[in-house]
């Protein structure tokens, strides 16, 4: 096959790799818009079940990230003077910038052509039998089609900003701190030796309060650093300010797709879906793609038979997820619901932000009842029977 990615991120070169290895004869390219090394955001995270996969798709590739990547065992939050250790939740982090470079290297290797500043549009399409829209929730090529493939995109309610500071992170780590217009709250984690990353996010209400919505970037940033002073220890916030001086502040867009291809054309990774960041899970989603449509590509001779395997089996494996993501965002839209709660009720309630039934129990019924449930194995199968169905009885009776 003579394939095509456009968009150069972790899904189009993996998914470039698993081909190749699959058949070293495939012709294949990867195109990327932006100059080599160019690249947005601070450090991605994953867990030990997304290395498992990468091992048995390309063992070599998987070594690489695996030596590259930092984890930690420990959750902790802060609240105020408040902190609460949550131990055994291991993860990993890899710098994204690291990890492109490590897939591209391992790409050409196999002999793909990564071809960096070199710009696909969508009114001329690349010669090929089958082309990859690897290109982001802005997907050019998405959008030409939008009507076809029944694009939807849902703004979220909060406020957010991606961050990164040289204080580097043990643990995974929650602070929460209460201003005279609300709460503002990060997310942060290490994804290097002297490196973090660190996502601020509080509701629009504080945000205009606290002034960020008028603040250049610089004077933002020097607020941000006095809130979050304490957790910082003498370390600063590095932004990455737009063109006009102001920062990227934004809203989370929750993308879904009817359809994810459209004769030759299929999407992969943040074009065809995004989940919302509080779960962690964006990067290993979008490999997860491309460990499908390379398996659906290997297992069928035809090409629409093939597409039509992958949409299938990703959309069925991302239902759980996309409920657990909307439900975690939700989780933060009703921080006051929870944050007044006693420490370890409120950290052991932040680990069950993603659950459909959460929203609908007074926050201390459900503590007692988590509790319980996890010492009664038949409490815990009905906890998890009734979740989904309140939810949907409840979202139901919403759109009348």
């Amino acid at each position: 096959m003579k394939i095509a990615c456009v968009g150069g991120g972790p899904a189009s070169l993996y998914f470039s790799i698993l081909m190749k290895r699959q058949d070293p004869s495939h012709d294949i390219a990867v195109y990327e818009r932006n100059p080599a090394g160019s690249t947005y955001g601070w450090g991605v995270t994953y867990w030990a079940g997304l290395l498992d996969k990468l091992r048995e798709g390309d063992p070599e590739s998987a070594l690489a990230v695996s030596e590259n990547s930092v984890r930690w065992s420990d959750g902790v939050a802060h609240v105020g003077d408040r902190t609460t250790v949550h131990h055994g939740d291991e993860g990993f982090g890899i710098g994204r910038r690291r990890m492109l470079d490590l897939l591209a290297e391992r790409a050409v290797s196999l002999g793909v052509r990564v071809e960096f500043e070199h710009e696909v549009t969508a009114g001329r399409l690349p010669d090929a039998d089958l082309v990859v829209a690897g290109d982001g929730v802005n997907s050019a090529l998405r959008e030409r089609h939008a009507d076809h493939f029944g694009s939807e995109i849902t703004l979220g309610r909060n406020i957010y900003i991606w961050l990164g500071t040289t204080k580097v992170f043990d643990s995974f780590t929650f602070s929460f701190v209460e201003t005279d217009h609300g709460w503002i709250w990060c997310y942060a984690y290490r994804f290097g030796d002297d490196h973090s990353t660190l996502v601020v996010e509080c509701s629009p209400e504080t945000w205009t309060g606290l002034g960020l919505d008028r603040a250049s970037e610089a004077d933002g940033l020097a607020l941000l650093e006095k809130l979050f002073a304490d957790l910082l220890g003498g370390h600063g916030l590095i932004g990455r300010a737009q063109a006009d001086g102001s920062a990227q502040w934004l809203n989370f867009r929750t993308l879904t797709n009817r359809t994810w291809h459209r004769g030759n054309l299929v999407l992969l990774g943040d074009a065809a879906h995004t989940t919302h960041y509080s779960i962690g899970a964006g990067t290993t989603l979008a490999l997860e793609d491309a460990i499908s449509l390379a398996g659906a590509l290997r297992d069928h001779q035809e090409l629409e038979s093939a597409l039509a395997h992958y949409e299938r089996e990703r959309k069925s494996a991302l239902l759980s997820v996309q409920s657990a993501a909307r439900h975690s965002a939700q989780w933060y839209e009703n921080l006051p619901r929870y944050i007044r709660l006693p420490p370890a009720q409120m950290f052991a309630l932040l680990g069950q932000r993603h659950s459909p039934l959460l929203p609908y129990i007074p926050p201390q019924l459900y503590y007692r009842i988590d509790r319980a449930a996890g010492q009664l194995e038949a409490l815990r199968r009905f906890k998890r029977w009734l979740g989904p169905r309140v939810a949907r009885t409840v979202q139901a009776r919403s759109h009348r």
